[in-house]
């Protein structure tokens, strides 16, 4: 992997944050806080930029468990502000107004939706800006719902891989159980981001590095990571396949 210099990088993602507030001329900025490390890193460097008072963190649940225990230690250690709303009557009852039981991928899609509408909602109402908390490791393999999670007006951490982003956190001061906790998007109950990749985000950031970053050959990656040549052909086809999940749609040249 490439080598940071993390405070730097930690500086420039502060600065990034406060830039954009100031150019927009928005009052602060609402974040959808899961108790993921990617969600408290972004709360984390807000605070930095902003000042706790222009911070406003959602808490959106659909189950409860340990994440909205770590949601809400994340408000309270940093003082912002923060509201709980529970989901599940609206992904509910959307889910009925269809007729029929959505399968676990479509009702995680689902609620990744509503908690987008909720935090525009928030926004707009505020004239705050919505801070996405993707990584690049999600950016490049699709790994996030389209006009869901991979909705905002700026998103901090979009060209730092999943690996770096745990290496800031520790940096800036994440709790450590957050920090090691097994990661998650909170789509469904006991949902892992790495069973549902089928890779740790290790390995994945690392052949995604020598792939996007570096443009090496899959052979070379084979070679130099000494793992079978299929892992590095699946990572492929992840990022060719989620293509237009990086992109507003298009439409035929006229």
């Amino acid at each position: 992997m490439r080598v940071l210099n993390y405070e730097e990088v930690i500086n420039k993602l502060i600065s990034f944050i406060k830039d954009k507030v100031n150019e927009t001329k928005a009052k602060g900025v609402v974040i959808g806080i899961s108790g993921g490390v990617d969600s408290a890193t972004v709360t984390y460097l807000a605070v930095n930029a902003l000042g706790k008072e222009r911070v406003l963190g959602l808490i959106m649940p659909y189950y409860k468990n340990k994440d909205l225990d770590d949601a809400i230690l994340v408000c309270k250690t940093l003082g912002i502000k923060y509201k709980v709303i529970s989901i599940k009557s609206i992904v509910d009852e959307i889910e009925k107004s269809l007729g029929s039981e959505l399968d676990h991928i479509s009702k995680g899609n689902l609620m990744a939706r509503t908690r987008m509408i909720l935090l525009y909602a928030h926004a707009n109402s505020r004239n705050y800006l919505v801070l996405g908390t993707s990584n690049k490791s999600e950016l490049l393999t699709g790994y996030f719902t389209k006009w869901g999670d991979g909705a905002s007006d700026y998103a901090p951490l979009i060209n730092l891989y999943k690996t770096e982003v745990w290496k800031i956190a520790k940096v800036l001061g994440v709790p450590e159980r957050i920090i090691n906790k097994k990661p998650s998007a909170g789509l469904w109950e006991g949902q892992s981001d790495e069973d549902e990749l089928g890779i740790t985000y290790r390995q994945l950031d690392e052949i995604l590095y020598r792939l996007i970053d570096l443009k090496m050959e899959k052979e070379k990656i084979t070679e130099e990571l000494n793992i079978p040549h299929e892992r590095v052909e699946y990572v492929e086809s992840l990022i060719l396949k989620s293509e237009h999940k990086r992109r507003l749609p298009v439409g035929p040249e006229i």
